[in-house]
């Protein structure tokens, strides 16, 4: 095991800090709006909330998946195992405007049971998402979503998800530990 020491640190360009606190397991996102399904890569998201489970996510005006979010305010939230790691690349590698990702990528669409946007048959779990806050969205492009019903695979008992560190690099979820907690 590696051991960090105080006295060989360097500093970090600012631009790369997102690697060192990059919150979570990459998420396909997907929206519907005017009969057109996508799919967008999103590492950009982070927990405030437990019960009901409310997310944080930045999704820019530029892609293509914002002006569906903006006007339908629901997405799936579907979270991919390694094993689906060229589709994830591929998916963020290209714009729904151009291109259908659920062809292109080979990824099936499953009807969600409250929301419009479709989930994704190959994620092993899917959180499906309604909009309830934007008062952040002019400014960050930032929205606040409610899992409102949340599906898992219970075949896929160790599921290795991947973590984006920034330009390209991902790191893969692996051992677990416990370690004593108060929290329920």
């Amino acid at each position: 095991m590696a051991r960090c020491v105080n006295a060989s640190k360097r500093s970090l360009p600012l631009s790369r800090v997102y690697g060192l606190l990059e919150p979570g397991p990459v998420v396909l996102l997907t929206t519907s709006h005017r009969d057109a399904a996508n799919v967008m890569t999103m590492s950009w998201h982070t927990m405030m909330e437990f019960e009901p489970p409310l997310v944080g996510c930045v999704v820019s005006e530029n892609d293509f998946s914002f002006t569906a979010l903006n006007a339908t305010r629901q997405c799936a939230l579907n979270i991919p195992t390694v094993e689906l790691a060229p589709q994830v690349v591929g998916c963020g590698n290209t714009s729904g405007r151009r291109e259908d990702k659920f062809v292109a990528f080979g990824l099936t669409p499953l009807p969600a049971s409250l929301i419009d946007a479709p989930l994704i048959s190959e994620c092993y779990a899917n959180l499906e998402c309604r909009v309830v806050d934007t008062r952040l969205k002019n400014r960050y492009n930032f929205f606040v979503l409610e899992v409102v019903k949340a599906w898992i695979d219970p075949a896929c008992k160790d599921p290795r998800t991947l973590h984006h560190r920034g330009r390209g690099v991902f790191s893969v979820a692996g051992e677990t530990i416990k370690l004593p907690s108060k929290m329920k």
